[in-house]
């Protein structure tokens, strides 16, 4: 997703007859605290990149905005600031982001042009590149000057955009873009599972050097958006409710996402807590994907397809995910270095196999990955519309696809592993007032 404005680029460099000079592209599934040497080994190497390109008349960067590394809260704004150092002030540096990113005044210092994907599943990473790159042209031509305003919402919250009221909201801060010197309008979710100052919602308005009405209208966003804080979630079922649920509907697919064990915001994707409600209730025709299991997938590849034999899946890494689940296991399918798509992007999910047990089939993968699209399951030989119930490991990336062949979307709080409410969060770094930490943030007696 952060590599769409490079591809982007490329098409503009062909199309305008500019001359784009690449750089390093690197990617990581979201986890703990980042390796310092990792970090800084990667940020000193494109550093040097930049300073053998010079001079540049734009640095495009695609980020995902979230990153911490040990001795590093904010690590984009470290790696854009220094960036400015090396370009001066007239070059533009212009960043894509994922909207659970953190915005930090070094990043606000650093960068001309930011925008974040609007869509929460980010079904929208390729249209908001094109957007960042134009803006960047534009910018480096003379033909704009962009200003950029924020107002702090002071508020923790999810804000899926497949849903009310965000759904709304979203559709008409697109309506505003492009009209009376407004170029981009940005919604920053925040990753709230993260320990920095930083963190929290935030609207960001870009317009063309009208800062006074850049702020107003900032400022008018983000309260409706504080508005509707305590709203704007799914309904979440425990456990055994989600499955009476599922089992109330007529017909299938039901899709049931285990929402707090998605790999997508940091966790391992191994909890078992409901696979072994499943298996405990006797409930059959169900297909799992996936359960992250690298000790698993190597003795069913090493087994083979047919094989049938004792097998401990999941829940390996730490207590809080839960206890294995041991059963008698038929390996029905192997697929070396297996894939799952999310739109045009590709997801690796490693070599991954395919067991069934007492009616269940359960992938288990190599690399983690949250559920993104049915292919998932038809890649490793489940056909997904043949199965009465679809238990999955995702928050609402999976939404866009999986929703055109569910009967029913069942959202799960298996109560973790993620950290899901932030009142519980032992944060030590984070900026107070914050709401629901504060009822009243903004001190207007609401």
């Amino acid at each position: 997703m952060s590599s769409a404005p490079l591809t982007v680029a490329r098409r503009r460099a062909r199309e305008d007859g500019f001359t784009l000079i690449e750089g390093t592209a690197a990617c990581a599934h979201p986890a703990g605290i980042t390796n310092r040497a990792t970090y800084e080994t990667l940020r000193d190497e494109i550093l040097g990149q930049v300073r053998s390109a010079m001079p540049l008349d734009v640095v495009l960067l695609g980020l995902h905005g979230a990153m911490v590394a040990h001795g590093y809260d904010d690590c984009e704004g470290d790696f854009t600031s220094r960036i400015r150092d090396i370009v001066g002030p007239d070059t533009v540096i212009a960043a894509e982001f994922d909207p659970h990113c953190h915005l930090t005044q070094k990043r606000l210092d650093a960068l001309d042009i930011m925008v974040m994907f609007k869509e929460v599943p980010h079904i929208d990473f390729a249209e908001r590149a094109e957007e960042v790159v134009d803006l960047a042209l534009r910018m480096a031509r003379g033909e704009i000057r962009p200003h950029t305003a924020v107002y702090d919402c002071k508020m923790l919250e999810m804000l899926p955009t497949s849903r009310e009221p965000m759904r709304s909201y979203v559709d008409r801060i697109k309506a505003l873009e492009g009209k009376d010197g407004v170029l981009s309008i940005s919604v920053v979710h925040g990753f709230s599972a993260a320990d920095v100052a930083d963190i929290g919602i935030k609207l960001v308005v870009i317009t063309d050097n009208q800062p006074e009405k850049g702020r107003a209208l900032a400022k008018q966003l983000g309260e409706e958006l504080f508005s509707f804080r305590g709203t704007t979630g799914h309904t979440y079922f425990g456990i055994d409710a989600a499955i009476d649920e599922a089992l109330a509907e007529p017909k299938g697919p039901v899709v049931l996402t285990d929402v707090w064990d998605n790999p997508g915001g940091g966790t391992a994707g191994d909890s078992t807590f409901v696979l072994r409600r499943f298996v405990e209730r006797g409930i059959r025709d169900v297909a799992f994907g996936t359960i992250w299991d690298p000790l698993a997938v190597k003795l069913c590849m090493a087994a083979g397809v047919g094989a049938k034999m004792p097998l401990r899946i999941g829940a390996k890494l730490a207590p809080r995910h839960g206890d294995p689940v041991d059963v008698m296991a038929e390996v029905i399918s192997v697929v070396p270095n297996a894939i799952q798509h999310f739109r045009e992007s590709v997801v690796s999910l490693g070599d991954s196999v395919a067991v069934r047990f007492d009616g269940i089939e359960v992938i288990l993968n190599s690399n983690r990955a949250q559920s993104f699209e049915p292919d998932l399951f038809s890649n490793m030989g489940i056909d997904p519309l043949q199965r009465r119930f679809l238990v999955i490991k995702s928050a609402n990336h999976f939404y866009g696809a999986f929703s055109k062949i569910a009967s029913r979307i069942i959202y799960i709080d298996a109560g973790g592993p993620y950290p899901n409410d932030p009142r519980t969060i032992p944060y030590t770094k984070i900026k107070r007032p914050i709401w629901p930490l504060d009822e009243d943030p903004h001190g207007t007696g609401a």
